[in-house]
């Protein structure tokens, strides 16, 4: 058996927490959508004829395949996390890659950029116009902070 994806989302957040770095990780999630879920770290590959769809509500306890980045800091840390992703020019499926930093969004689309980049020249293919979505989060004090963003597999054939 084969588990291909046909659809996907993608989503984002941050969040913090005067408890610990765990429980503003688990806060991103439920404000991303996906906090109800049992996550499961994919690779990188949209699989051929993948579409992209509107976030989806899924079951509680879904296992739920995804390409995931996260970060955590402390009070006063500038955190980024965020994912990119794009299609082969020539339809055939595409691909993420996933980034986190201590320090600014700008930075951190420079990195994911250079990561996508890498990607195709390794496959030796063209990629259409890449896609971001990133968060950043200034981590006041006494708290801990995350940022996470991630492209979320919904359907599969």
């Amino acid at each position: 058996m084969h588990l291909v994806p046909k659809e996907f989302f993608v989503t984002s957040s941050s969040a913090t927490s005067e408890v610990s770095g765990l429980n503003a990780f688990d806060r991103a999630l439920i404000k991303a959508g996906v906090g109800e879920q049992n996550l499961v770290s994919v690779s990188s590959v949209i699989p051929i004829g993948a579409m992209m769809a509107e976030k989806k509500d899924m079951p509680m306890g879904a296992v739920t395949h995804c390409v995931l980045a996260q970060m955590r800091g402390t009070e006063g840390e500038m955190i980024s996390a965020g994912i990119a992703y794009a299609f082969r020019k020539d339809g055939k499926g595409g691909y993420v890659a996933e980034g986190h930093l201590h320090g600014s969004k700008q930075s951190l689309q420079a990195d994911l950029k250079w990561k996508m980049n890498e990607i195709a020249r390794a496959r030796g293919v063209e990629l259409e116009e890449i896609n971001y979505i990133m968060e950043e989060l200034e981590i006041p004090v006494d708290n801990y902070g995350c940022c996470v963003a991630a492209l979320v597999f919904t359907e599969y054939q």
